[in-house]
């Protein structure tokens, strides 16, 4: 099998026939999507097709199609073959895990231009004909044997699989109400208004009327069934905003178009909103590559957070995991290396913390560090260094040292590994929904789904 040879126009005799079997996969189904941009629900969507008239998800007729042309191009004739055409009859639909049998058979030969005609069938593994029909080819004429090319392998990434999983979690939870501060361009108005169509929030808009209502106007959003709280410039919508949380008039606040710093002032000097927690930032990252969200903290607010700021910064991160339904999460506190030494702080911080963990003064998680990244997110790497952990390579939560490390770390999986990132801030007495003008829409869905969560989960826990 290591090598590829054909049979010439001379050597093919009537009734030849060679065949490959194949087993259907729901990558094989994906990856013909994405080739072929064919994305019709009977073929992508197991809950429409459930309703359609076979009631489960089918392969494309073309993939089984695409068969035939690949016994006559490898098997029979084999490579130098030039396939002019065929015809071809879809009899039964294939379903997920059925075994296809493909075969063609030497029909007819003809002369000119070394032609030939051939017979195809597709069978599944209850001998029943799924396909039938006939091909025409051009035999080599040349004898042809290389070494068989060896395909690269190719791995499917859902963007986004995660928040859709959180925004699926969060229907049903009544919306909760939000103050957007100053939603005064496109993206944080429509966000807003997204996330309202999705009943995930009931946005408050709060900002200057005027400028809010000439992007609805441009962006074409009616605003009729919103609530419109005028003020005359964005430091007054932060404190407005902050005032109506603080007042209980709305249950989360929202970011919209003006500084982080701006925005988070209003709030940390709103006394009422503060708790006994230090106030932190959580990044909930959806990467392609990794099977769970990473909840990444803190890369914001704090700068250089102290020990006893970080034991709230975990605190605060652990409360939001549980909220998004992680019972026990598995806390990763990142360093450059995995060994305690004094010479770098983040390491002797790791142990101190974990070794409080060990007092049950921080408590709903499972700690260790320091960690290396690598370590933390590889089983392997964990392995080839001997870290014995129950977190090592199965980390949910990332504590960085510093608000430097977390914010190059998140943006390095946003840029270089096709992540999206959402964002919350955690501390207050009601959720904050820390927004970037970079976040697409899915993002901003998944922070305020993820605050929905996390207001319904406090609001259980006090009751």
């Amino acid at each position: 099998m290591d090598r590829i040879e054909n049979r010439t126009y001379d050597e093919l005799q009537i009734g030849d026939s060679a065949s490959i079997a194949r087993t259907l996969t729901n990558q094989d189904i994906e990856l013909f999507a994405v080739m072929s941009g064919d994305v019709n629900p009977a073929h992508v969507d197991p809950e429409f097709a459930k309703s359609d008239m076979f009631h489960k998800v089918v392969a494309h007729g073309m993939w089984g199609g695409a068969l035939f042309s690949t016994v006559l191009g490898t098997e029979l004739p084999g490579p130098g073959t030039i396939y002019l055409g065929q015809t071809l009859r879809f009899k039964r639909a294939v379903g997920l895990g059925d075994t296809v049998t493909v075969s063609v058979r030497v029909a007819q030969k003809h002369p000119e231009h070394h032609r030939v005609t051939f017979d195809c069938t597709a069978t599944n593994q209850r001998g029943e004909t799924v396909i039938d029909g006939a091909a025409e080819a051009n035999a080599p004429t040349e004898k042809i044997s290389r070494a068989r090319v060896v395909l690269p392998e190719v791995e499917l990434r859902q963007q986004g699989h995660q928040y859709q999983r959180l925004i699926h979690q969060a229907k049903g939870l009544a919306a909760i109400r939000t103050a957007v501060v100053h939603p005064v361009d496109t993206v944080s108005l429509l966000g807003a208004v997204e996330a309202a169509k999705a009943n995930i929030i009931v946005p408050v808009l709060v900002g200057p009327e005027a400028k809010i209502r000439a992007v609805a106007a441009t962006a074409k959003i009616d605003l009729s069934p919103y609530e419109l709280v005028a003020t005359e410039h964005s430091h007054a919508a932060a404190a407005a905003a902050a005032a109506l949380a603080r007042d209980h008039k709305v249950d989360a606040l929202m970011k919209g178009s003006l500084h982080t710093d701006e925005f988070m002032g209003a709030i940390v000097g709103e006394e009422k909103l503060r708790t006994s927690r230090r106030m932190s930032h959580v990044l909930v990252i959806d990467a392609p590559g990794y099977p769970r969200p990473l909840f990444v903290t803190n890369a914001a607010i704090n700068i250089y957070p102290t020990l006893d700021e970080k034991r709230d910064i975990i605190l605060n991160a652990i409360e939001l995991a549980h909220a998004l339904g992680v019972a026990e999460p598995r806390v990763a506190i990142l360093s450059a290396v995995e060994t305690v030494t004094e010479k770098i702080r983040s390491t002797l911080d790791a142990a101190a913390l974990c070794k409080t963990a060990d007092r049950r003064q921080i408590t709903g998680g499972i700690l260790d560090g320091p960690l290396a990244f690598d370590n933390a997110v590889s089983v392997e790497a964990a392995k080839t260094k001997g870290i014995v952990s129950p977190v090592a390579g199965r980390a949910d939560i990332f504590v960085v040292p510093d608000l430097e490390a977390g914010n190059m770390l998140a943006k390095q999986l946003e840029y270089l590994a096709e992540a999206q990132v959402a964002v919350i801030v955690l501390g207050a007495r009601v959720p904050v929904i820390l927004t970037s003008r970079a976040d697409r829409t899915l993002a901003r869905l998944a922070s305020c789904a993820i605050a929905l969560l996390l207001a319904h989960h406090t609001q259980r826990l006090e009751s």
